[in-house]
């Protein structure tokens, strides 16, 4: 379980550096900002899916929810965007 727990993180710790990295090009469309925003909001707001007080479970959506949504937005990068963001990445 643990090394499973471990691969998770270890992919979302390169997702998030891609999109810092994406976030940075100059030729970054608009829409990945709005929505690197907007996963940040959710993200910090006291607003959830399921509430954060109920024990393990109101923690979990966000555990899954924002690595998705964040290879969600990955995903629809520009190519010459998700080329040299990803060759950051992995540098």
């Amino acid at each position: 379980m643990f090394k499973r727990l471990a691969l998770l993180w270890t992919l979302f710790k390169g997702d998030a550096r891609q999109l810092w990295s994406a976030l940075r090009h100059p030729a970054s469309p608009g829409w990945l900002k709005m929505g690197t925003a907007l996963i940040a909001l959710y993200l910090f707001s006291p607003i959830d899916l399921i509430p954060d007080f109920i024990p393990f479970i109101g923690v979990v959506d966000d555990i899954v929810l924002v690595p998705l949504a964040i290879r969600w937005l990955l995903k629809r990068l520009p190519p010459e965007v998700a080329a040299a963001s990803a060759a950051r990445r992995s540098a």
